[in-house]
């Protein structure tokens, strides 16, 4: 089934350190829960048409970045978009490492700020 247009967007980092799978990981679980719809941030940078399209459609944004390079919301302002909210996994006192996952215990608590995030309107 396809997700639906009245659901929030979310766009993750994907990089190689922790902070970037741990944003990915959480943006896919909104996807999968029904929450949000995940779609490629790497395609807005990329300015693959449908998907700059889509980012720029007028639903909400989630942006989740795994650090202060702010790639998420970089790719977003290259086409005028802004995020309704963006999240920095190292403002959560997270450290950036690389060759090394993320605690489950971090996945969980981001997860349950997320879904709070998902319900407020920005």
């Amino acid at each position: 089934m396809p997700p639906s247009p009245h659901l929030p967007l979310v766009y993750s980092c994907s990089g190689c350190s922790n902070l970037a799978q741990l944003a990915n990981d959480l943006a896919l679980r909104l996807d999968r829960d029904g929450l949000a719809e995940m779609s490629c941030i790497a395609g807005v940078g990329g300015d693959v048409p449908a998907l700059v399209k889509k980012a720029c459609s007028g639903r909400p944004i989630i942006a989740v970045d795994g650090c202060h390079l702010h790639c998420v919301q970089s790719c977003l302002a290259r086409h005028g978009v802004k995020a309704d909210h963006e999240i920095t996994l190292t403002e959560y006192g997270l450290k950036k490492r690389y060759g090394q996952d993320a605690p489950v215990q971090d996945f969980e608590m981001l997860y349950e700020e997320l879904q709070f995030l998902v319900r407020t309107p920005a």
